[in-house]
């Protein structure tokens, strides 16, 4: 029986309790940790757990504590993995993996050095139609992939960023393209991999609270030449989230959806019923995952600590998104464009390199420490478009 603590007792954490109670039989909550010591009572009230509120999560290393999950803000994260990897505890933190590379960087040598296992949220992989999704693309049915376009899509009102931590690149680290398309960027970069360039634009047109971005708009190029563009919002209303695969013979997305051409004697278009048939043959075909969400990263980080099996979205995976958003924000801040991998001297590179270099669009006027609990959004749920 793994003992369980969450450090940060914020909306996110439910997610993170509400997975780990779905395996009663492997694993415990012992403790919730935040400096608002009122809301781990609260949460543990909440879910009816035996366990106990603490206030500084410090009390934790000197525990046999071994799994811990990190649902505190960004710039924490790095620090509280490392100490506890140190103490001896595996390690699941939510996403981004940091608020910049050399912190990712810090944290991979951490895991290194003790052995621990460490895993970065990236809960849309484990959603049955991402699954089938990659599955799709490698089958080759589709032919070589010659433009993605992602659409990470989210609307958040004025007051969202009046918390006290959010809209600063000193806490927070950025705007939607770090902590919202976060996962529909680990999403592509695991079904396609890392562009060679990037450019992009970003702005911010409705928040005028906030030092950071609330739109970046990012054009890509792979070395094959393909092209993609990603599109980081909260000021979509409608919050329509998508990622569509044009390839040689096909597209396909989730929300799932396929379409598939021949060509007419003139080049146009006419339906290719036959490959749309046999995509849709196969996506229907592959199984639903039993455990999905953060209940499906946990079940994932559960058997690697009890079998030592890889866990599917380790550190080096965490660091290839926050590469790629580092890009994006390097490109947008200084108009020019960058080509992957980022080197460790890319002024970009550190915290202080990101606080220094990045735009500030506006100073942060209100703070607030808390906002009342309430039920927030975590994602689209990428079922079939009707």
């Amino acid at each position: 029986m793994l003992k369980v603590a969450i450090i940060g007792a914020g909306a996110i954490s439910s997610a993170h309790i509400e997975g780990y109670l779905r395996f009663p039989e492997r694993c415990r909550i012992v403790a919730i940790s935040d400096l608002y010591v009122d809301k781990a009572l609260g949460r543990i009230e909440q879910y009816g757990l035996d366990a106990r509120a603490v206030e500084d999560y410090r009390e934790l290393l000197r525990e046999e504590i071994d799994l811990v999950s990190i649902c505190t803000p960004p710039y924490t994260h790095a620090a509280l993995a490392e100490e506890f990897m140190e103490a001896g505890s595996h390690v699941l933190v939510e996403k981004p993996m940091a608020s910049s590379l050399e912190e990712c960087d810090r944290m991979i040598e951490a895991q290194r050095r003790t052995g621990k296992t460490m895993s970065v949220v990236a809960q849309n992989r484990f959603r049955t139609p991402m699954m089938k999704l990659k599955t799709v693309l490698e089958s080759g049915l589709m032919g070589k992939i010659g433009h993605v376009q992602v659409d990470s899509f989210w609307w958040r009102g004025h007051c969202y960023y009046d918390l006290w931590w959010r809209g600063t690149w000193e806490k927070e680290g950025g705007g939607p393209t770090l902590n919202h398309a976060v996962h529909h960027i680990d999403a592509l970069l695991w079904m396609m991999g890392s562009p060679a360039e990037v450019q992009a634009f970003m702005g911010n047109v409705s928040h005028d609270n906030a030092e950071v971005e609330d739109i970046s708009v990012a054009m890509l190029r792979y070395g094959s030449g393909s092209l993609g563009q990603v599109t980081s919002s909260v000021v979509h209303h409608g919050e329509e989230q998508q990622l569509i695969f044009q390839g040689e013979k096909a597209r396909v997305s989730v929300p799932w959806k396929v379409k598939a051409s021949n060509s007419r004697p003139n080049g146009f278009p006419e339906p290719n019923r036959e490959l749309e048939e046999r995509l849709q043959t196969l996506y229907d075909g592959l199984p639903e995952i039993e455990h999905e969400g953060h209940a499906g990263q946990i079940d994932n980080v559960l058997t690697a600590i009890e079998t030592g099996a890889p866990v599917l979205i380790d550190g080096e995976s965490g660091r290839r998104t926050l590469e790629f958003i580092t890009a994006v924000y390097a490109s947008a801040s200084t108009g020019g464009l960058v080509k992957l991998p980022l080197d460790p001297q890319n002024k970009f590179y550190t915290r202080a390199g990101m606080q220094e270099n990045a735009t500030h669009f506006y100073e942060k006027k209100t703070s607030v420490d808390n906002f009342a609990p309430q039920e927030i959004t975590i994602g689209s749920s990428y079922k079939k478009e009707e």
